[in-house]
């Protein structure tokens, strides 16, 4: 992990760290329309998460929003960092 992503991840926990939790929290991700990288995110969450798939005018990618119980920052950022595991994924 380079020092710009520790520094993103360490800013988000400082954020969430102010919340109160259980918390229900929204992820937002967009991806290339494609099946199994779409499968690959929504995989992330549990059968629990509500989800979300819209996809652009042109059909060249899906934003995904999932909500979901979460019980700390450090579940928050791990799901933030699995998503981040496929190639061409942006996180929001």
């Amino acid at each position: 992990m380079n020092e710009k992503t520790k520094a993103f991840y360490a800013s988000l926990h400082e954020k969430l760290s102010n919340e109160h939790f259980p918390l229900l929290y929204m992820f937002k991700f967009i991806t290339p329309s494609n099946h199994d990288k779409i499968a690959l995110l929504t995989n992330v969450f549990d059968e629990n998460a509500e989800i979300t798939l819209n996809q652009s005018k042109k059909g060249n990618y899906t934003s995904i929003s999932a909500r979901t119980v979460m019980l700390s920052p450090e579940e928050i950022i791990r799901i933030y960092q699995k998503a981040a595991e496929v190639e061409g994924v942006i996180l929001l």
